[in-house]
């Protein structure tokens, strides 16, 4: 009798098994087929890029290409050998990196200085600071076009690198306020007491206590804000035109900007240069 107990519970626990198997694999297969759905653009404009126009005519969309060419990357990242219509990445690409570099640096560091008054040094009327601080991450793109034009104007800044760090610098100091003030507000204040007590002023301890224990946050923002503004083409193609337009101005204009014959393997190349080399980079930042 025990012997038929125990060969129907280990049927049992074999047919749980099974079960548990077949969903395991139901489940892998379905976030495969999603994996492949969501890489399959990616996967076209890289085999796209090594192809000469000739095979992409007479090809299929998704078939690898017969010989491998480089050309179309060499052509997106450093032009042709004449003028007319020569629309490449290579000055742009460092025109954003000049402009992205400085505005992440300068709206980290002063909101991460916002953060810490707000949750270490209280003031009165700290909380309608922080509500128009939060207000602010709420406002269109749009709606600061005209104003922010006319105050370029005015400073002798309009359609330079200097003033697109400025615009993003302005524009994301809300958001960065907010991830510090938040992370801040998870700190004792008995640490800044301490170190009150000790003699540090204002400026010693933001730099000397919350700067050394802020490196998750400040690695979040600094993602957040280089993502946001690398891949702006507002503000870019509102404040800046010609020889200081950042990277996505020019994208747009490549794309835009044909001979005769459009080029398809040159623009795949370019928008994979323009997007996704930045995203790998920022994606890799996190990793450890």
């Amino acid at each position: 009798m025990q012997t038929l107990d125990f060969q129907k519970m280990a049927n049992i626990e074999r047919s749980a098994s099974r079960k548990r198997t077949f969903y395991r694999w139901l489940l892998f297969i379905t976030l495969g087929i999603f994996a492949l759905y969501y890489l399959a653009p990616l996967y076209v404009m890289i085999i796209t890029s090594l192809k000469s126009m000739e095979e992409i005519r007479q090809g299929n969309l998704m078939t690898l290409p017969g010989e491998i060419i480089f050309d179309s990357w060499k052509t997106a990242w450093s032009g042709r050998d004449y003028d007319a219509g020569n629309v490449f990445l290579r000055p742009f690409f460092w025109n954003s990196i000049k402009m992205v570099v400085p505005a992440v640096a300068i709206s980290a560091f002063f909101g991460a200085l916002n953060g810490y008054a707000l949750t270490k040094w209280r003031f009165r009327g700290d909380n309608l600071v922080f509500l128009l601080f939060l207000f602010g991450c709420f406002i269109p793109y749009q709606a600061i076009l005209l104003p922010m034009a006319r105050t370029l104007g005015v400073l002798g800044i309009s359609n330079s690198i200097t003033g697109l760090v400025v615009v993003h610098s302005i524009y994301g100091l809300s958001f960065t306020t907010l991830f510090f003030r938040n992370y801040y507000v998870s700190i004792p204040d008995e640490m800044i007491k301490a170190a009150r007590i000790d003699g540090a002023g204002f400026f010693k301890i933001f730099f000397k206590v919350l700067l050394p224990i802020s490196a998750p946050i400040i690695v979040v923002t600094v993602i957040w804000q280089f993502t946001n503004i690398w891949n702006d083409f507002l503000f870019g193609s509102t404040f800046s035109f010609g020889e200081a337009a950042p990277i996505q101005v020019a994208l747009n204009n490549m794309v835009l900007t044909s001979t005769s014959v459009k080029e398809y393997n040159v623009d795949m190349a370019a928008a994979f240069i323009g997007k996704y080399f930045i995203r790998g980079l920022t994606a890799g930042s996190v990793k450890g």
